[in-house]
């Protein structure tokens, strides 16, 4: 399997090649400029393997939530590369590839997965990563962060900047965590891994549906 990621959701920019056990990535923290440096790394990356787009099997890409700008970067340049090379696409969710990376880091089977959605309000959601495909225990939810609740049963670790963000929401959860990692983001490495996952599951879909998710929807209708 010869699979192409990418990632602009946050203020880091990072594209990942993943050929079999075999993963290089290119991981940038910048801020802005997510669009003029994603395909300089696409190429950095396909010239050190010796690979041309067409011969990948697929694209995946951080499909959200996140940034609004960054989102729309990171869809559009794979459904432009996608499309061009006749490669079917993966849609990956930031929160997943970030808890997927929690729990990587810290051994836990669950994961609270925090982002900061800037307007006072947190992207969030709860994973059990047991498995190698994390599994939603809440539904992803943009809320203010007092709203955000934990699942029962065992303490999550919490990773992301939405822990950063709002300190007092690591308070308030307190017992309810076992951990955090507030500097955690999401990246095109685990964008792959779960890519991956979904490609063989056979949920691979057609470049057009190269979609973010905002999960903001009055965001999105003001932005049309």
């Amino acid at each position: 399997m010869k699979l192409l990621a990418l990632d602009a959701a946050t203020e880091a920019c990072s594209v990942a090649l993943l050929q079999g056990e075999e993963l290089c990535e290119r991981y940038e923290l910048i801020g802005r400029g997510h669009a003029e440096r994603l395909l300089p790394l696409v190429d950095e990356l396909l010239v050190e393997a010796g690979l041309r787009l067409a011969g990948l099997d697929a694209i995946a890409f951080g499909r959200g939530p996140g940034g609004f700008t960054g989102l729309r970067i990171a869809a559009g340049i794979t459904q432009g590369l996608a499309a061009g090379a006749g490669l079917p696409v993966l849609p990956v969710s930031n929160l997943a590839a970030l808890a997927a990376a929690g729990a990587s880091e810290s051994g836990a089977r669950r994961v609270l997965a925090c982002l900061d959605a800037r307007m006072g309000e947190v992207y969030w959601a709860a994973f059990d990563c047991g498995d190698a495909q994390p599994l939603a225990l809440t539904p992803e939810a943009v809320t203010k962060p007092e709203a955000v609740q934990l699942p029962d049963g065992e303490p999550c670790f919490g990773v992301g900047p939405g822990l950063a963000a709002w300190p007092l929401l690591v308070e308030r959860l307190g017992p309810g965590l076992r951990g955090c990692n507030p500097a955690l983001l999401p990246r095109a490495a685990w964008i792959a891994r779960l890519g991956a996952l979904d490609l063989a599951a056979g949920r691979a879909v057609d470049a057009a549906f190269a979609l973010p998710r905002y999960l903001r929807d009055n965001v999105i209708i003001s932005q049309q």
